[in-house]
């Protein structure tokens, strides 16, 4: 499977009072990139929501390497680089899409629970969406 890097056209209301974007939204457009990386997978966030399994984040960490600009416009490659059906971790970078400086990188780590809040093994609660991140975990 080939998955594509989230193109983001960073807006004004991103921007702080100098004019760059605040370092909060980094993390919105890892979510964005995580979102889209599982919904090219044909199983996304909405299906999984829908199985009654829902994803917390337990820790992200972002590391700011240049600034991105009002109207620039970044490619996000979100990849997972971990999983043991219970957690798992993506790693994130975010590149100007024109000249593929790195803007900036990251990971988060996220666990699987039922609706109830209790943890889930994906291997034995739906092992459709345990193959999905096997899959996208060896896609490289």
């Amino acid at each position: 499977m080939n998955f594509k890097s989230y193109e983001h056209k960073a807006q004004y209301y991103e921007t702080d009072q100098m004019g760059i974007i605040h370092h909060s939204n980094y993390i919105r457009w890892f979510e964005e990139a995580r979102i889209d990386l599982m919904e090219q997978t044909g199983l996304g966030y909405q299906a999984m929501e829908d199985a009654g399994i829902i994803s917390p984040v337990l820790s992200v960490k972002c590391q700011y390497r240049t600034m991105v600009h009002f109207n620039d416009i970044v490619l996000i490659e979100a990849r997972l680089k971990k999983y043991n059906g219970i957690k798992m971790t993506l790693s994130y970078i975010v590149r100007d899409k024109e000249t593929k400086e790195i803007r900036c990188n990251g990971e988060s780590e996220h666990c699987f629970l039922s609706k109830e809040g209790k943890l889930l093994s994906l291997k034995k609660s739906n092992p459709v969406f345990d193959q999905m991140f096997r899959e996208i975990l060896c896609r490289d």
